[in-house]
C-alpha cells in the first residue's frame, strides 16, 4: 500500500493522519495549528473521551454511512449496509449525506 506525503515527510493519507498532524500540532502543509484551536479540539475530545458507548456495532454503522457516503453512492452504501446486518440507511441520513449530490 502506498501513502501519499508531503515535502516535510508527513502522511497525509489513512485513518491517522489527522490524528498524527494534530498530535505534533503541525497541519499538512507545514504550518503550526494555533494554539487556540488545539486547546479547544483537545477540550472537546477529551468530553467525547468520557462520554458512555452505546454499542460497537453501533459505532461501527455510524462509522460506515459518515465515510461511506463520501465514496459509495447510495443505494450501494444502502445495500452493503443490508448485506452486512445492518439497518438500511435512514431517512435523515440520505438528506443529510446525499441530499445536497
Amino acid at each position: 500500500m502506498t501513502t501519499e506525503t508531503n515535502p516535510g515527510t508527513q502522511t497525509t493519507t489513512g485513518a491517522d493522519a489527522v490524528d498524527e498532524a494534530i498530535a505534533r500540532g503541525i497541519d499538512f502543509d507545514g504550518t503550526p495549528i494555533p494554539a487556540a484551536k488545539l486547546e479547544l479540539y483537545q477540550q472537546v475530545m477529551a468530553l467525547e473521551a468520557n462520554r458512555q458507548r452505546s454499542g460497537v456495532s453501533n459505532t461501527m454503522r455510524s462509522r460506515i454511512v459518515r465515510i461511506g457516503a463520501k465514496h459509495i453512492p447510495q443505494e450501494e452504501l444502502n445495500q452493503s449496509l443490508i448485506n452486512a446486518g445492518f439497518a438500511p440507511l435512514k431517512e435523515k441520513e440520505i438528506a443529510f449525506f446525499y441530499g445536497g449530490k
